[in-house]
């Protein structure tokens, strides 16, 4: 008899991690591997939050500290909402997770009774149906296609929701489509959330300063205010910080929801990370002009991307908003074959084929819920990039025979 629980094995291994960790065995056996299939900026910590955290170490700020957060982290949350997303919490408000992947976690578990349902538009962040599911709830997915931007719609998101529908899940940028909602596209969804009181929203905005081409981001407490009674904005420091290994995400709601939030993690994880709690204080807290450097690069490595994979034959790619995803479609190399035989009959085959005869990594669409696409992390340097687009290229042009029928 298996001591595993029913629980975990309905759970399926991050297919993001899982290719990044093919492509690093590949890598040790000598093979020439550009991996893009993981979601972390190439740039460092800014030097000063590195300070701050090494302030806080000699300061002796090493020791254990309030389950879901520090009083100066919270406040610093609190100056951040106000100062970017026009919102206004207290303490109370505030919860902090080792990272915001805990954050999200704590709130499904928090808030989910077996049977209850998680609106997940897709193309979705990979963990998104998992926790849900972890949590007893039932993923309610609905399919955003390219052609609406893989944005969800109004109509979509009406149709969706039952007397069971406990929350929908709204990340903007998206991972991993880069995607981002305008205010009256938010608006358009809230309009339809006001008609049902029991339905709450889960704004994921981790990727909300990597913003390209003058795009205003907000949020859907900051659209419409009369929701706030039931929306967790959520966020961290992982992706616009370059501070992904210091495990802090954060997120702001109602304050009964925030306390259940507090007592999952107190049993649990406990705490953050002191010194991480005090180099996000910096992070918030500090100068945030070096942001206006790193999002240039990366708008001229999505530009480069978008361009050369538009090149490469049989695949199509949106120009996104945000975010350092791009996520183009392979429908039009679905029939064919490798120069080997092999027919391409899944984006699953696409991009194993990329790895195995380009030596590029990536992640299948099928993992984001909605193929046949697949997705690409720009977060590397020019000349990397570049290079993996011209792979890319080759490989499609060796594939021979016609793309299936659309």
């Amino acid at each position: 008899m298996s001591i595993l629980s029913g629980r975990v094995k309905n759970l399926k291994p991050s297919p993001t991690f899982g290719m990044t960790m093919k492509a690093r065995q590949l890598e040790a056996q000598g093979r020439d591997i550009v991996s893009l299939s993981l979601g972390e900026p190439d740039f460092d910590t800014p030097d000063f939050i590195k300070e701050t955290a090494i302030s806080a170490i000699r300061a002796g700020d090493t020791k254990y500290t309030a389950v879901d957060g520090t009083p100066a982290l919270k406040d610093a949350i609190i100056a951040k909402f106000k100062r970017d997303n026009g919102l206004t919490y207290a303490r109370d408000q505030i919860t902090v997770g080792t990272g915001g992947k805990q954050v999200i976690y704590n709130a499904l578990m928090a808030s989910l009774n077996p049977g209850d349902e998680v609106i997940i538009p897709a193309p979705y962040w990979v963990s998104y149906p998992d926790m849900v599911m972890l949590a007893e709830g039932v993923p309610v997915i609905v399919p955003c296609p390219a052609e609406n931007g893989f944005r969800l719609q109004a109509a979509d998101l009406a149709a969706a929701i039952t007397p069971k529908t406990k929350w929908l899940i709204l990340n903007s940028p998206s991972n991993p489509t880069g995607g981002a909602y305008t205010r009256a596209q938010i608006k358009a969804l809230t309009d339809v959330l006001l008609d049902y009181p029991h339905v709450w929203v889960l704004s994921d905005d981790m990727y909300e300063h990597l913003i390209y081409d003058g795009f205003e981001f907000f949020t859907a407490a900051q659209v419409e205010p009369r929701l706030s009674d039931r929306v967790l904005t959520c966020n961290g420091v992982s992706k616009a910080y370059a501070m992904t290994g210091w495990r802090i995400g954060y997120a702001g709601g109602p304050a009964d929801l925030i306390k259940a939030m507090g007592v999952i993690q107190g049993q649990s994880t406990s705490n953050p990370c002191s010194v991480s709690q005090a180099a996000a204080v910096g992070a918030l807290n500090g100068d945030q002009s070096f942001l206006i450097p790193r999002n240039a690069a990366f708008k001229e490595r999505r530009d480069m991307a978008v361009k050369m994979l538009n090149e490469a034959e049989g695949l199509s790619c949106l120009t996104p908003e945000g975010a350092f995803y791009v996520y183009p479609s392979c429908a039009g190399v679905i029939g064919k074959k490798t120069p080997h035989g092999k027919t391409i009959e899944t984006d699953e085959d696409f991009v194993a084929y990329l790895l195995d005869s380009g030596g590029v990594a990536c992640v299948q669409g099928d993992a984001f819920g909605l193929s046949p696409h697949f997705r690409i992390s720009y977060a590397t340097s020019t000349d990397v990039l570049q290079e993996a687009c011209k792979r890319i290229q080759n490989a499609c042009a060796a594939l021979v025979g016609k793309a299936q029928a659309a």
